[in-house]
Order: C-alpha cells, then sequence, then structure tokens
C-alpha cells in the first residue's frame, strides 16, 4: 500500500482565515512531542483568528476561533490527534456561524501515513 504524504502543523506553522486573518493558538502547542524543536499541533488546542476583514451586507462578521476535526490516521500526542495540512477544520464568526476552512500558509514537517 502507498503512503500520502502529508504536513504536520506545528508551533511554527503559519494559519490564516479564508478572508486574511491570521489563525494563532490560543492554547500554544507545548510539551508533547516537538519536531526541530517546535511543539506538534494537537487537536486539543484553541485557536482564535484575529484581523479578519470579513463583512456580510456591509456589517462586520469576522472569523474568530477555528474548529477541527482531527483526522483518522491513527497519529497521536499525549492522547491527542495530530493536526495536518489535509486536517478537516472551519473558521467561524462571533455567532458561531460557519466562514471557510482556513489556510495552511506554511507547514514544514513532512509525514508519510500509511
Amino acid at each position: 500500500m502507498t503512503g500520502t504524504t502529508r504536513r504536520l502543523l506545528d508551533a511554527g506553522t503559519v494559519l490564516g482565515c479564508p478572508h486574511g486573518g491570521r489563525v494563532t493558538a490560543a492554547t500554544p502547542p507545548s510539551g508533547g512531542v516537538r519536531v526541530a524543536g517546535a511543539a506538534v499541533a494537537t487537536a486539543a488546542h484553541s485557536y482564535v483568528v484575529t484581523g479578519c476583514p470579513h463583512t456580510v451586507d456591509r456589517v462586520p462578521s469576522p472569523c474568530v476561533t477555528v474548529r477541527w476535526t482531527a483526522d483518522t490516521t491513527g497519529i497521536t500526542v499525549d492522547g491527542a490527534p495530530v493536526l495536518l495540512d489535509t486536517s478537516a477544520a472551519q473558521c467561524f464568526s462571533a455567532a458561531f456561524v460557519p466562514q471557510g476552512p482556513p489556510v495552511v500558509q506554511a507547514a514544514q514537517r513532512k509525514v508519510t501515513v500509511r
């Protein structure tokens, strides 16, 4: 069986919302497993969005949070699934309205999932 190469998200990964806001970890990855010195991101971490300019009918409706649905790869850190560049996620407004998936702008570490 051939494996699929995906990129592992870590504390150094640059993420954005679909409208250009910046996604940062509200509970930063720390401890656990590190790759090249950067803590691996897991589904246990919370993510917030700042600087989203999104509007609906001229009313500001910025993305404020990201919720991840962890992959079913079986790869975990401290019991929580790791986040990959292919992990499903959704940005939400303060009213919990889905606003689109986040954009992974840079993810350095490659992993092979079989």
